[in-house]
């Protein structure tokens, strides 16, 4: 089966490149919710080697990297070529809720994952309230009247 030539084609893909403004990092799509006691991240990065994925956390600034390269033969004669290498980065304030310290991810699929856990510190808890007899001298909560003078 033999495609026909698209000059079209062509033109659409130089004038997208020459009028394109981005050249430098890409911005990966991404999710955020909040699971229990843990965030989780997931960012759309198809095509991207798991090797050139890079996270790492500043203080509180999470920095996602990643690259995607285009692998071509020796003597390729490309019909069409739309995927393009590419830089992807994201960064994110953490805020003060998150452990930075056991913050885990995984890729599968074209997808990062990044599961960041909520602080001891953040996460609600119950405050144990003490009752005891009020007349009894191992009462936690005295009340002293001072007579007052007229």
């Amino acid at each position: 089966m033999a495609t026909a030539y698209d000059p079209f084609r062509d033109l659409d893909r130089v004038a997208s490149a020459l009028f394109e403004p981005r050249r430098g990092p890409r911005r990966m799509p991404m999710d955020l919710y909040r699971d229990g006691d843990h965030y989780v991240l997931t960012a759309d990065l198809p095509g991207i080697d798991p090797g050139s994925v890079d996270i790492d956390v500043d203080g509180q600034l999470l920095t996602i990297r990643a690259e995607r390269t285009l692998a071509a033969g020796d003597g390729v004669k490309w019909i069409t070529r739309e995927r393009e290498a590419a830089s992807f980065l994201r960064q994110l304030n953490l805020g003060q809720g998150v452990d930075t310290e056991r913050i885990s991810a995984s890729y599968t699929n074209g997808v990062l994952s990044v599961t960041i856990p909520v602080s001891e510190k953040a996460k609600p808890r119950k405050i144990a309230v003490e009752h005891g007899d009020a007349s009894g001298p191992e009462s936690p909560v005295t009340e002293r009247v001072e007579p007052v003078e007229q």
